[in-house]
């Protein structure tokens, strides 16, 4: 009770005038004033050892208390000086009547007055008070250090779920045997084998529709200032690694559960919190700044990677406080690292496939330059140049009974890029499983050109309609390796009018409403056009939705993004798409997915 109040309740009952000689009830009210100084030096008394033992505890920093402590004075030094303004309840009775002298005046408050005031104010102030130190608690993380174990306090645990229903239409044009399965094939190993399994030919007739379902479950842990590690475990289709869906349907066989990342990660961050670089090693996320023509979303890195930034106006209020959405929360885009107003270089070293034979490994060795620019509020702009080289990728042709080259077969393909034979059956290849009415074809295929990619990427992240978005993006790949006269020269023959440079890719595509789907309500659409030829990029690594994947496919995008609860949404896509050079193939797809995220 402060000392405003006390004179507040001995203002607010004042009673009529007693005689000098009324020495008993003046002792009484003394011996009451007393005892509220007692109660009042109790409190202060109280309230100090407690902000003295959550200092000791760790439960409140000592600057905090120490803050406390002057503001409470500050206050009661400033009430203090304030008379109580309290209505005198007898100065209508003595109107008018002669003022004795030897008169004084007290207040009397009956106790049970005094415990329904006190009540009052209990009940007044305690809503007020507790969402106060809730609101200091949470910002400062009060009674973590010491009521939990430290390493509790640095783990991280997110995750996501998606159940989708996918429905594949094909046009009444396709051949039912156009498109080998080669995968299929060279798994089998040869074409009679995954023809006895009817596995030779692709499924390009046959509508299609599927229920699946992706489960992902990551742990991040930090370790000291700037490092930590991560772990997230994934439904997987051990077969692809552009896809972790697991397909219902499998005779009520367990879900198989795969790590989907594993890595560690050093961020520099300097005092004025401006990160100037990021190493990260492992199995890692997509380390650039690209879109789903190239790299798929659910695609992972194995290896190492750095992104070094120089920032520029970071004292700017507009750049401080600016607040980007997640890099990846535009289904399919990868927005790279979330820094306005600052310039980056992105190198990457991955390994693919490891082989016996060391020097023969197979690698993925690339690199990205950029800018990214807050150009008018919030609208931001985002462009890269990148350069993949793919080391060891191509097939190289065995000689007759010979296995010296079977480590070019990829270990997996889509479909879309040129395949030339690795192993060709001559009638006395042993090597291969077929018959001789299959002369001439392969058991082992591989891929016919090297792999050397430009991409260029444009992001505009138009924000002046906020918190409606419109981002336009385009990007462009052009493959520098196909190299005709040597495929001709290695292949003698086999492609015959087909072996000619099919190596530009580019896509065009709109989002517009919120960049990212949070709450109730919120709202996104997507509309894109995607032209892919055969040998543009790696078909193995490119979105598996479009053409049901791979490359040598052109077509539209359409879909939305609708916000159910929070973080909830669901997401349809319609995609229309045909082949540009091969036999005919229409495929339209539907697809829709309710999305969750913890």
């Amino acid at each position: 009770m402060t000392k405003k109040t006390l004179a507040a309740l001995l203002a607010s009952s004042l009673v009529t005038p007693i005689m000098a000689d009324e020495k008993e009830d003046l002792l009484k009210l003394k011996q009451e004033i007393a005892g509220e100084r007692e109660e009042l030096l109790n409190l202060k008394n109280t309230a100090v050892n407690l902000i003295d033992i959550f200092v000791q505890q760790g439960l409140l920093n000592k600057e905090k208390a120490e803050s406390l402590m002057k503001a409470a004075k500050a206050k009661a030094a400033l009430e203090a000086k304030q008379p109580p303004a309290v209505p005198d309840s007898t100065a209508s009775q003595d109107a008018g009547k002669p003022k004795d002298a030897k008169s004084i005046r007290f207040a009397y408050v009956p106790e049970f007055v005094k415990e329904e005031i006190r009540q009052d104010v209990i009940a007044n102030m305690t809503g007020k008070v507790v969402s106060e130190v809730k609101a200091d608690a949470k910002k400062e993380q009060w009674g973590i250090p010491a009521a939990l174990p430290e390493w509790l306090n640095n783990i991280k645990i997110s995750g996501d779920m998606r159940l989708r229903a996918q429905d594949d239409i094909f046009g009444s044009a396709n051949s039912s045997s156009s498109y080998l399965d080669y995968l299929n094939i060279n798994q089998d190993g040869g074409q009679l084998a995954a023809q006895s399994r009817n596995q030779q030919y692709l499924n390009t007739t046959e509508d299609r529709l599927r229920l699946r379902e992706r489960f992902r479950l990551a742990i991040d842990a930090k370790i000291t200032d700037g490092l930590k590690a991560g772990l997230r475990l994934s439904t997987t289709n051990q077969y692809s690694p552009v896809s972790s869906n697991q397909t219902l349907g499998n005779t009520g066989q367990s879900f198989q559960l795969a790590i989907d990342r594993a890595f560690a990660q050093y961020d520099f961050v300097d005092s004025q919190h401006n990160d100037w670089f990021t190493l990260s090693g492992g199995r890692i996320a997509n380390p650039w700044v690209s879109t789903e023509m190239v790299y798929s979303p659910d695609l992972s890195f194995e290896g190492f990677a750095g992104t070094f930034r120089w920032h520029t106006n970071q004292e700017q209020d507009r750049v401080k406080y600016y607040q980007p959405a997640q890099a990846n929360s535009r289904f399919g885009l990868q927005m790279g690292p979330q820094t306005p107003d600052s310039l980056f270089v992105t190198l990457g070293a991955f390994p693919i496939q490891e082989v016996n034979f060391s020097t023969v490994d197979k690698w993925l060795f690339g690199g990205q330059i950029g800018a990214d620019w807050l150009v008018h509020n919030d609208s931001r702009l985002k462009v890269a140049a990148a350069y993949y080289d793919y080391e060891n990728l191509r097939a190289r042709s065995n000689a007759s009974d010979s296995f010296t080259y079977d480590w070019t077969a990829p270990q997996f393909i889509q479909k879309g890029n040129t395949l030339v034979p690795i192993n060709v059956n001559n009638g006395s290849n042993s090597r291969c499983t077929d018959s001789q009415s299959l002369q001439g074809q392969g058991c082992l295929f591989g891929l016919a050109s090297d792999f050397k990619i430009f991409n260029a990427t444009v992001m505009y992240d138009f924000a002046d309609f906020a918190p409606t978005h419109a981002l336009v993006s385009f990007d462009y790949a052009k493959n520098l390796g196909y190299d005709a006269a040597r495929i001709e020269r290695e292949f003698p023959g086999y492609l015959g009018s087909n072996n000619r440079a099919r190596t530009d890719a580019f896509q065009i595509r709109l989002d517009v409403g919120k960049p990212e789907i949070k709450y109730f309500k919120d709202w996104s659409t997507i509309i894109a056009y995607r032209y892919i030829q055969r040998d543009a990029i790696l078909d193995a690594f490119t979105d598996n939705v479009f053409h049901q994947g791979g490359t040598d496919a052109k077509g539209w995008m359409l879909g939305g993004s609708y916000g159910v609860a929070k973080n909830t949404w669901l997401m349809f896509r319609w995609f229309s798409t045909e082949a540009i050079d091969g036999p005919p193939l229409d495929i339209d797809s539907a697809v829709l997915d309710l999305n969750m995220r913890i």
